[in-house]
């Protein structure tokens, strides 16, 4: 007899996995474009310092707000499918049981087979049953407005503290290169981690990151020039 065992899942992890890597993400590309930006463009290093730290505290405030409102949308959509989904459940029981039956049947189980263990699903728990089968809501999937504005946050704070750092060390001439270079370079170690944590192979997300922050980067030291002469 085998013993018993609990198995974890890397799915169990999507919920703050992908607020952490967002906001983390998010706070390196936008925070070092602004400030290779305004490298680009300023006369005195201490423009570039003043324009980060602004960046870092609106971005993470933005972050949080951000995610607490779309995830907040998302939980809204939940409660009103399993408000209705109870309130069907102790209107229409038959109804559900035979709309439960033919999930089981559409997903491969012989239709009396199928109506047996509808039953027997609906009679441990039928609301969850429902919940989980019909709206294909589970536990690690139900969406956490709280957890998800506060993780995007911080990580967003920590994501952009990395390019301040860097500037603050970076010599003033050609600072925009040094924070270009350490912020990809940071970036794609944090594509690798992101990637090692959800169990994902390393070399596509590592590259995808690098791709679209060596663009962003790219795109505001070109306007940064541009304006810096234009003015």
């Amino acid at each position: 007899m085998h013993p018993l065992h609990r198995e974890t899942h890397l799915i169990e992890r999507i919920g703050w996995l992908r607020a952490a890597v967002l906001g983390a993400n998010d706070g390196i590309i936008s925070t070092a474009s602004l400030l290779v930006g305004v490298a680009a463009a300023a006369k005195a290093p201490g423009e570039v310092l003043v324009a980060g730290f602004a960046g870092l505290v609106a971005g993470a405030m933005s972050m949080a707000a951000g995610e607490y409102v779309s995830v907040s949308s998302q939980s809204d959509t939940e409660a009103a499918d399993l408000a209705r989904e109870r309130r069907e459940l102790a209107e229409q029981p038959e109804a559900e049981l035979s709309e439960l039956t033919a999930i089981y049947v559409a997903r491969g189980v012989e239709p009396a087979l199928a109506r047996q263990v509808a039953g027997q699903m609906t009679a441990q728990d039928a609301f969850a049953t429902h919940a989980r089968d019909e709206l294909g809501l589970s536990a690690h999937g139900v969406a956490r407005p709280v957890q998800a504005a506060l993780t995007s946050a911080l990580t967003f704070a920590l994501g952009a503290a990395v390019p301040l750092v860097i500037a603050i060390f970076a010599p003033s001439t050609g600072a925009a290169a040094t924070i270009s270079v350490g912020s990809l370079v940071c970036l794609a170690a944090l594509g690798a981690a992101g990637a090692l944590i959800g169990g994902a192979s390393i070399w596509r997300p590592t590259l995808r990151v690098t791709f679209w922050g060596a663009i962003a980067m790219g795109a505001t030291a070109a306007i940064g020039t541009l304006v810096g002469h234009a003015v």
